[in-house]
């Protein structure tokens, strides 16, 4: 059930004592503003009736009640009233819009579809920021619900349309992007370069900007925007759900061996106090499978004892992670503080933890081979620039397949949903995995056999 009611802000009054008039639409406690546009006098205005009015009854110094005129005629009062009366009979429309196509709608729905109802009709058709704006608002209201990774990839998007656009010289609107568009921006994407200094002779030259993962991943994005906007009443072109999109294999995601967390765990950093907590932290996310955004988010009273008990940022999911006995030495070092972990930026610790894997000499190099429209790459990277705060969450999920923890329990304790989400986080190597093979037919197979004989 909606309400919706006209607020006169009398706060705002211009200098003529003009004050203006918004709507305040509301579903079940969800409430949305609305500029109306419209303004009028104080003296001309019931906060009771929710109109203007052409007199006012006000009380007097006798105590009664008696009728004081506005400054407005009693014309322009009606006429007034005959321009709120309209604005709410828009909103109805739009409800029953909503309703006859079986839409669930909300506050945000509504105002959206009202604003993009009340702009002047030159306006819609010259300007083709309404998708643009849409990205915008879509944003701001995730901002606080969403991890702020997982919002990047929308301003790219939305910065990659923009140079589309200007590159075209075509308006990019709702109704106009069908699978032709799709192509087109696809092979905007793939043409996109950038100058960079060769390595090797310090001359410029030029390299493709992104790889076919990330083109993926912005078309990828770019359709799930356009359901989004469909389901919030947007006229969406269906056209463009016919193409399909390529996709590669994911990016590497780099786990520790056990020989290197080890390295890393009884590194003396006694000296080095940034790269010790920066450490602590990341050892902390390889023992419990936890990503950044949930260690960041991570307080005293989700640990009830032996337990981390909290709710993943990324998914909603909620997580429960038992306690080791390293994972409870790191946590009592920091006992006294306000947090349970020495948290700093994202991007600081991923800086610090590269320098402290090239100082304890984690620098053997990895080929990575990454895909540029049909031209495939491959450049060898040494691994201390691979390793990131998320490879703790892969080393966990690799060093516990490796201690023999059967996949599905993996899963359950690191918040996997599924197992195609999981696979890319696995990575055994070919010795564990050829030492599994032989330890389950000795045991199982050819000894039991040959007690038989």
């Amino acid at each position: 059930m909606s309400t919706i009611r006209f607020e006169l802000r009398k706060e705002k009054a211009d200098k003529d004592g003009l004050s203006p008039i918004r709507i305040i639409y509301q579903i079940k406690g969800d409430r949305k503003y609305y500029s109306t546009g419209e303004k009028t006098y104080s003296e001309n205005w019931s906060e009771e009736d929710q109109q203007a009015v052409y007199y006012k009854l006000v009380e007097g110094e006798d105590g009664k009640k008696k009728k004081v005129k506005g400054k407005l005629l009693e014309l322009e009062v009606n006429k007034l009233n005959g321009r709120l009366t309209d604005f709410k009979r828009d909103i109805e429309k739009i409800e029953d819009k909503f309703k006859a196509n079986g839409i669930v709608y909300d506050v945000e729905m509504v105002i959206n579809e009202l604003t993009a109802l009340r702009q002047p009709a030159a306006k819609k058709e010259s300007s083709s920021k309404e998708l643009f704006s849409f990205i915008d608002t879509y944003i701001e209201n995730h901002s606080s619900t969403r991890v702020k990774g997982s919002l990047t990839v929308y301003k790219s998007l939305k910065s990659h349309l923009q140079g589309y656009e200007e590159q075209t010289g075509k308006k990019i609107t709702f109704d106009k992007i069908d699978y032709t568009f799709f192509q087109g921006f696809q092979n905007y994407l793939v043409s996109l370069t950038k100058t960079e200094l060769d390595k090797e002779t310090q001359k410029p030259k030029t390299v493709k900007l992104l790889n076919n993962i990330t083109v993926a991943k912005q078309l990828s994005t770019l359709k799930t925007f356009l359901s989004y906007a469909r389901t919030h009443g947007h006229d969406v072109s269906n056209k463009y759900t016919a193409f399909k999109i390529k996709r590669e294999n994911d990016l590497e995601v780099i786990a520790l061996t056990q020989k290197e967390f080890e390295i890393l765990r009884n590194l003396d950093l006694s000296k080095r106090p940034s790269w010790d907590q920066v450490r602590d932290v990341f050892i902390f996310s390889c023992l419990t499978g936890l990503r950044y955004s949930d260690l960041a988010q991570l307080k005293w009273e989700h640990i009830k004892g032996d337990v981390i008990d909290i709710t993943a940022k990324k998914t909603g999911h909620k997580t429960k992670i038992s306690l080791n006995t390293l994972s409870k030495a790191i946590l009592n070092k920091y006992a006294e503080e306000s947090r349970p972990l020495p948290i700093i930026s994202n991007q600081k610790s991923n800086k610090y933890l590269k320098a402290l894997c090239r100082w304890a000499g984690l620098t053997t190099k990895e080929p990575i081979v990454r895909k540029y429209g049909n031209k495939t790459e491959t450049e060898m990277i040494e691994r201390c620039d691979l390793i990131s705060m998320h490879t703790g969450r892969k080393t966990f999920a690799t060093l516990s397949l490796e201690a023999g923890v059967p996949a599905q329990k993996v899963m359950k304790a690191g918040g996997w949903k599924d197992y195609k989400s999981f696979s890319r986080y696995m990575n055994i190597t070919d010795e564990s995995a050829m030492q599994a093979i032989s330890d389950a037919w000795e045991t199982k197979i050819i000894k039991p056999k040959l007690k038989a004989v």
